[in-house]
């Protein structure tokens, strides 16, 4: 039974998700546009590609699938109750949002593979931790993040694979990937 502050601080999290969705969706679709993200990028076209690729057209489908679950997970946390674990979950979440939004400059629009690659091995440890804490809010908002962290170590490995395939194309390499 809910307690008369408890159900004050609680609000329906469809009303977060309304806007947290589209705008996860939209800041994340800017931001692989103006990076040029892609098989159009014209210093990531004639690299060699590993062979687990995906087709290009599942990256756009994928992400947008992702970023909308994403903000669904986030709209679940936003109208639990104020808690110690929702506001770590929370800066947890927009970390590594944060990282994300990051990695396609980073990759594409720098051609830097090897700083691409500790970007997205950062954003597997934090959202392994924002898919514990969410799920200690809301267990459901926590597996919501589960298929976003099985493709962040697809595209981990294709990072890396990317960038072993092609010593010398990073253009700010720090000897990881490609050495």
């Amino acid at each position: 039974m809910a307690t008369a502050i408890e159900h004050q601080t609680r609000r329906p999290w469809w009303r977060y998700a309304v806007l947290a969705v589209p705008i996860i969706v939209l800041v994340g679709s800017a931001v692989g546009y103006l990076s040029n993200s892609g098989f159009g990028n014209g210093w990531y076209a004639p690299l060699q590609k590993p062979s687990f690729q995906p087709p290009g057209w599942a990256f756009g489908v994928t992400w947008t699938v992702l970023y909308a679950l994403m903000g669904i997970a986030l709209a679940m946390v936003l109208g639990a109750p104020r808690s110690v674990p929702r506001r770590g979950g929370l800066i947890l979440f927009f970390l590594q949002l944060a990282l994300n939004y990051s990695w396609s400059p980073a990759f594409f629009g720098a051609g830097a593979i090897d700083w691409g690659f500790l970007i997205i091995l950062a954003m597997n440890v934090l959202v392994t931790m924002t898919i514990i804490s969410f799920w200690r809010v809301k267990p459901l908002a926590g597996a919501l993040l589960l298929p976003y962290l099985a493709w962040l170590c697809l595209a981990t490995m294709l990072n890396w694979e990317t960038g072993r395939l092609n010593p010398g194309a990073d253009r700010a390499s720090l000897g990881i990937t490609g050495a």
